[in-house]
């Protein structure tokens, strides 16, 4: 799975909707979303596509850099003459401190479920969770841009989040004194809002307006802000915010990387969904090899009632209304993954079907168990965090006694 030496991509890498199937040239500045996106056509996300062959990766200790040379803030960095020495500049500015986290064979997990389980800890990096590897590219990008000279200002960035994506925003937002706005659901937690006062993010709390549209107040008060005012999106949502998509693939490349070197050859993930960004980022990194399952509660499952509805359509993509509906009551102990809709579908649905993964909807006592399970495996990992490991006691009878599976313990305890 790992490159096993470099690599000439054949074409330039470019974003690609996955709706319309426009494209935009990778050295395009603040490519958010779709340029054939409207109010009254929304439904558009782009995804970046390789030009070819992936470069190898470098042997850079931190993955921003050692995998620069496949991610789309760097394309448009070079594109614009920006050199290596510019490149490692920026990066060091908001991700001197990433570096790979660790992977290895659980013993404990292993042993009580009688699998081979395979555990990437996404515990104790930026912020602590995944959420910083998603948006640093699109802090990147926008650094470049400012560096270049094709963003002389800085707009306030934004997110809709009361979670680890907000606190991996403002994180990432602070080290480099960008001013941010949170917008949040009404009954945040106040101990989270004080984590957010600490990051120096604005708040807004978002009540839920007479002819609001179905759907979580808080991201529809983000999407206003984003369209009637210059803010800019820098949230984990591809549809929002393609460039969150860029360098979350950096995990998949990383697990295949980790695998490769402890001679494992891993045959499925299984991944919580949410909003759906890092099961789609994940599955773009692994590629069709590594088959992907993902995992939501039954209390909040709209990835998977879309694919039900999605066999009745020959592109699903082009009937997004129909087959993506709001949840009408999303309520789960893993209150990370109760996005009313998982706003990146289209990836999950391209990752599951050309891997030959599925949907699994994890009963709430799976997800209970699964978090005891995990915790008393010595990973201090939330509820959230763990509902990976829920997807492989509901897929338990499925999975070959020898066949290595992966999960993703994607949020510390807090």
């Amino acid at each position: 799975m790992a490159a096993d030496g470099p690599a000439v991509r054949t074409a330039a890498p470019v974003w690609r909707c996955a709706v319309c199937g426009a494209t935009v040239d990778a050295g395009e500045p603040l490519v958010f979303t779709c340029p054939n996106r409207t109010e009254d056509d929304p439904y558009h996300v782009l995804h970046p596509t390789p030009g070819g062959a992936l470069p190898a990766a470098d042997d850079d200790p931190n993955p921003l850099l050692r995998y620069a040379g496949r991610c789309m803030w760097h394309t448009f960095a070079t594109q614009h003459g920006l050199g290596d020495d510019d490149v490692h500049e920026l990066v060091d500015m908001v991700g001197d401190d990433f570096r790979p986290t660790p992977f290895g064979r659980s013993e404990a997990l292993s042993a009580e479920l009688g699998l081979e389980v395979w555990v990437k800890e996404e515990l104790r990096g930026v912020a602590g969770s995944q959420k910083a590897r998603h948006l640093v590219g699109t802090m990147l990008h926008l650094l470049a841009a400012e560096r270049i000279g094709l963003l002389c200002d800085r707009p306030n960035l934004a997110i809709a989040s009361c979670g680890n994506a907000a606190l991996a925003a403002a994180t990432l937002a602070q080290r480099v004194d960008w001013p941010i706005d949170v917008f949040v659901p009404t009954w945040m937690d106040p101990a989270f809002g004080e984590r957010l006062d600490a990051l120096d993010a604005r708040i807004h709390r978002c009540e839920r307006r007479a002819g609001d549209p179905p759907g979580d107040p808080a991201m529809l008060r983000f999407q206003e802000a984003v369209r009637t005012t210059r803010r800019l999106p820098f949230t984990v949502q591809g549809p929002e915010n393609a460039l969150c998509l860029d360098t979350g693939r950096t995990l998949g490349w990383e697990i295949a990387d980790q695998a490769a070197t402890a001679g494992v050859e891993i045959g499925r993930i299984v991944v919580q969904v949410g909003g759906g960004a890092f099961a789609s980022s994940v599955g773009a990194g692994l590629g069709p090899e590594v088959r992907l399952d993902a995992v939501q509660a039954e209390g909040c499952a709209p990835l998977a009632a879309a694919w039900e509805r999605a066999s009745t359509f020959d592109r699903p993509a082009a009937h997004w209304a129909a087959v993506m509906r709001p949840w009408p009551d999303p309520h789960s102990a893993a209150d990370g993954i109760l996005d009313d809709e998982t706003y990146d579908w289209l990836g999950v649905f391209d990752a599951m079907r050309s891997s030959g993964g599925r949907p699994v909807v994890a009963a709430e006592t799976e997800i209970a168990r699964a978090h005891r399970l995990a915790t008393a495996a010595g990973y201090e990992v939330s509820v959230t965090g763990a509902a990976g490991l829920a997807g492989v006691l509901h897929l338990r009878d499925e999975i070959d006694a020898e066949e290595p599976v992966v999960i993703v313990l994607s949020g510390i305890a807090r």
